[in-house]
């Protein structure tokens, strides 16, 4: 066979893609895209003409600009952040009923009107908000029939929606109109206009179901509330008024009894009022808000009625209006009868029970829609229920019920919630009841909180001390290691090796007598000192879990000798408990357990203690075969580091640093008992040893997978099922073609010898009957032998030189290329001629075309012998209408295509030779 002559560079330039200039123009994918977007909205209401607005908006418009939109983020915080300027100003009953809020749950309760600017200030909007403004005012009737009829058709206009709603609101604005409804409010109030009064309460009450603007809610329910609040002290000093007889006013802890008729029968008036209000929010929110008025009918009103205004809440399906509304109730709670906790503990079950709301669609959509994250979604929450927590938690009594709902809460709120405030829990864990709810399982559930978020800095340590006084002073070992587990985690992670050990050594002083710690078992998650578990199986199991934990949590590789010996232990005893029995899947799991170990050691510069710990590792890893080849692939990859240290120029030193890494690989690879994995690892290697100029060593790797061919079996197995090997030696094979390019000669051993061994053993070895494989492979020879009469070869391996340098183009080199080839083509075409029978003439076409290719690729079809074999493969192709027509016709356009190439006319005459056949 005659080769045509390669130049590779002027190829390469050839196959390069046209390079076409590009006019952009004005366009460039950098520049910002201005996009404006024009609306037209048209709003008709009753009593209003339609208008017609439209906006504009681009993205270029300045981005913080259209952030403050015109308002100073500094005035809106100072302003939030003083009640005076942000709400209706502080009159003489706001501060009288702050006054009353302290008093009646004592000057250690924070009381609600201190959170309330926090929170104005820090759940601000810049979105346009709307609100409904009150519709007619009502004038008064001299008939009392008259007047009844009016209110009650004044009622029923409210509940038919007559107000005008405001839109476009800024936030400044929205919180100025509160402040005139507060206003109103009084003014009504003062005038006699009481259903005008609770018209506005109503309708300021409806505004709390409003979501649109979700991340303004919580200052919403604020500003609203405060008109509540006002609402409710008017209706409770009007009926107090009337209490009075003979100028004497009722005492405050006044019975019922004492209460004349005229205002009980106006209190019941009031609360028949409120309960024909149609929608559940402004029901609920109003009666709420004079929940106090019950102590004027029976001394058992309000008990009855905070439970059934608990339920009420139930019937609030969005979870955030849901929580205000139990804050709410909590705050008059608290305010009214903050002796009645049972309500309050009902009202936070509720809660927890409904909390999964929360990750349902209509939230998610509601979030989705409104641009919300999750994250911020939920801070929402936030001053609801710490509000709520601290009623819950206040003067709570020393009872069982109280523990179980402190667990509840740590169980079901998130970690960083719990971890902010763990010296608060660990302060109401230590006021519980030690004969209701454990004490124990109370720190566990707040210790598994801190294993997953951080506390303050500053609390740690008091927080482990505080749990700890608990935690040793059990008796019972069960109770000891169920606590003691979660709180060695938190130690490890927040403290130094005194700290740890100090409890670790705790930790052994409870569970060794009596062997106690054989029933600590099934519980154990981490315990770093093995000798306390006895059983084998338990034992490898924790040492997974170890270890597991280590590769999870190990960010940076170690060489910390303590570390090492330890973990080392660890996985020879995981190594040492598999048998003849153990499950294939037990034994990848240990082996990528180890494996993680073994990549994340490292000494540096220091490579000879890193090979040593390869050593080490594999001698007591010996019956893991996964580990076993990460362990050679780690060698090799310490020899190619080596060299790049080096940047090539190895100094006797490391040439002998090196020499030994390949003599670890070149034992070690024997062992395996995978001939694929072998065969592959004996290449890998050789390629290294190459690399690093060890020319002995490249070849005793390349002979070795030269040997192991022939053992190759036909079926090998593959995920568990039997498959034909023979891809995957074609596959291999092909591999090696590329790599014996570049080895070099041996000066004792004839020409090409590690090629002529390969296609030795190729020719003996027993192929499937039903394969052609073995002359895909013979093709891929020629594809070698091809490349090795270039005059400078496609690549080379720095600092080696190859057979091009070595031979330098001699003819006698040349000469046993072409006999080779001959040999080879012979094969082919002997082949070729055993498929002439019918059933095998698809295949016959089919590696005639494959062969074909060849030839025009690697052949010099100036040859007339070479050129008429290629018009004979051509026309065998198509001989028995098995050829694909499609693929011929682009084989053939290729070919015309390349005679229009430099010294490739030949290939004119060579398309003319080359006719296209239909099968018919």
């Amino acid at each position: 066979m005659h080769a045509r002559a390669r130049n590779y560079v002027s190829e390469s330039e050839v196959c390069k893609l046209e390079s076409v200039p590009l006019d952009f123009g004005d366009y460039h994918p950098l520049k910002p895209i201005t996009v404006t977007e024009s609306k037209t909205k048209k709003m008709t209401r009753k009593g209003s003409t339609s208008s017609t607005s439209s906006s504009s908006s681009s993205s270029m418009m300045d981005p913080l600009s259209s952030v403050l939109d015109g308002t100073d983020p500094l005035s809106l915080f100072a302003a939030a952040a003083d009640p005076v300027t942000t709400a209706p100003p502080t009159d003489g009953a706001r501060r009288k009923r702050d006054k009353d809020e302290s008093s009646a749950v004592g000057s250690d309760f924070e009381p609600w009107s201190s959170k309330r600017g926090e929170i104005l200030a820090r759940y601000t909007t810049t979105e346009k908000l709307s609100i409904v403004s009150g519709g007619k005012a009502t004038t008064t009737g001299s008939a009392v029939s008259e007047k009844v009829r009016t209110r009650l058709e004044e009622l029923d206009d409210l509940e038919e929606g007559s107000q005008k709603e405001l839109l476009n609101l800024t936030q400044q604005d929205y919180m100025n109109r509160i402040e005139e409804l507060n206003q109103s409010l009084k003014d009504a109030w003062s005038s006699d206009q009481k259903v005008k009064a609770l018209k506005i309460v109503i309708q300021c009450s409806k505004l709390l179901s409003d979501t649109t603007v979700i991340q303004f809610y919580p200052s919403k329910f604020v500003l609203i509330t405060d008109i509540l609040d006002t609402f409710g002290k008017l209706v409770y000093e009007r009926i107090l008024s009337m209490c009075v007889d003979n100028r004497v006013s009722l005492p405050d802890n006044f019975s019922p009894e004492s209460v004349n008729d005229t205002a009980k029968e106006t209190c019941l008036n009031w609360f028949f009022k409120i309960a024909s209000i149609r929608e559940l929010i402004p029901r609920f929110y109003v009666e709420a808000a004079i929940l106090k008025c019950n102590k004027f009918l029976s001394k058992t009103g309000i008990s009855e009625c905070l439970p059934r205004l608990t339920s009420m809440i139930r019937g609030i399906g969005d979870p955030l209006v849901a929580v205000y509304a139990r804050a709410y109730l909590c705050r008059v709670g608290m305010e009214v009868a903050p002796q009645l906790k049972e309500s309050l503990n009902k009202n936070f079950f509720d809660f927890l029970l409904t909390f999964k709301q929360i990750h349902g669609d209509t939230v998610q959509n509601q979030l989705v829609v409104q641009c919300v994250e999750i994250p911020l979604y939920l801070t929402l929450y936030s001053p609801a229920i710490d509000w709520i927590l601290q009623c819950i938690a206040y003067h709570a009594p020393d009872c069982c019920d109280d523990a179980l709902l402190l667990n509840s809460v740590m169980s079901a709120f998130r970690a960083e919630f719990i971890a902010a405030r763990s010296m608060d829990f660990i302060a109401m864990i230590k006021e519980c009841d030690e004969s209701g709810f454990p004490k124990h399982l109370l720190f566990r559930s707040l210790g598994l909180n801190l294993a997953l978020a951080d506390p303050p800095e500053n609390d740690r340590l008091q927080i482990l001390n505080e749990a700890w006084k608990v935690i040793t002073k059990l008796k019972n070992p069960q109770d000891y290691i169920n606590c003691a587990e979660v709180w060695v985690e938190y130690t490890c992670r927040h403290f130094t090796k005194r700290e740890v050990n100090t409890v670790l050594a705790d930790v052994i002083k409870h569970m060794t007598p009596d062997r106690a710690f054989e029933d600590a078992y099934p519980q154990e998650k981490f315990l770093p000192f093995l000798d306390m578990f006895q059983k084998e199986s338990v034992r490898v199991e924790v040492c997974k879990c170890i270890m597991e934990s280590f590769i999870k949590h190990q960010q940076e590789s170690t060489k910390d000798p303590v570390i090492l010996n330890a973990l080392l232990h660890i996985c020879k005893t995981m190594h040492d408990s598999v048998n003849a029995l153990t499950l294939e899947d037990e034994k990848r799991m240990l082996a990528a357990l180890i494996n993680g170990f073994i990549k994340m050691v490292s000494f540096g510069r220091d490579f000879e203690q890193q090979l040593s710990f390869y050593v080490e590792a594999r001698s007591m890893f010996c019956n893991l075969e996964p580990v076993l080849v990460q362990l050679i692939h780690s060698v090799n990859q310490l020899a190619m580091e080596t060299r790049r240290v080096m940047k090539g120029n190895h100094s006797r030193k490391t040439a002998a640093f090196v020499r030994a890494c390949v003599a670890f690989c070149f034992i070690t690879i024997p062992s395996l008992s995978s001939i694929f994995t072998c065969l592959n690892l004996y290449l890998h290697s050789g390629q290294v040893a190459l690399a690093n100029q060890c020319l002995s060593q490249a070849d005793a790797f390349f002979k070795a997978a030269v040997s192991l061919v022939p053992e190759v079996p036909k079926m090998i197995s593959v995920d568990g099922k039997m498959r034909p090997s023979d891809a995957f030696l074609l596959e291999f094979l092909c591999n090696f073609f590329s790599t014996l390019l570049v080895v070099p000669d041996h000066p004792e051993q004839g020409v090409l010898f590690l090629v002529r061994g390969l296609l030795n053993v190729i020719q003996d070895y027993t192929w499937e009957d039903n394969s052609d494989d073995k002359i895909r492979i013979y093709t891929n020879v020629l594809h070698l032998l091809s490349a090795m009469t270039q005059e400078t070869f496609i690549y080379h391996v720095d600092k080696v030189d190859s057979n091009d340098t070595l031979y330098g183009g001699d003819s006698k080199f040349l000469a046993e290329i072409n006999k080779l080839s001959e040999t080879v083509v012979s094969q082919i075409l002997d082949h070729l001629k055993t498929l002439g029978k019918e059933e095998t003439l698809k295949r016959q076409s089919q590696l005639a075309h494959y062969f074909f290719n060849t030839i025009v690729a690697h052949g010099d079809l100036r040859n007339n012998r070479l050129n008429q074999l290629s018009v004979n493969l051509w026309n065998l192709a198509q001989k028995h209408g098995f050829a694909d027509t499609k693929t011929m016709v682009k084989t053939l356009e290729y070919i015309k295509r390349r005679s229009k190439q430099p010294d490739m006319s030949h290939f004119t005459d060579l398309a003319l030779r080359l006719p296209l056949q239909s099968r018919t």
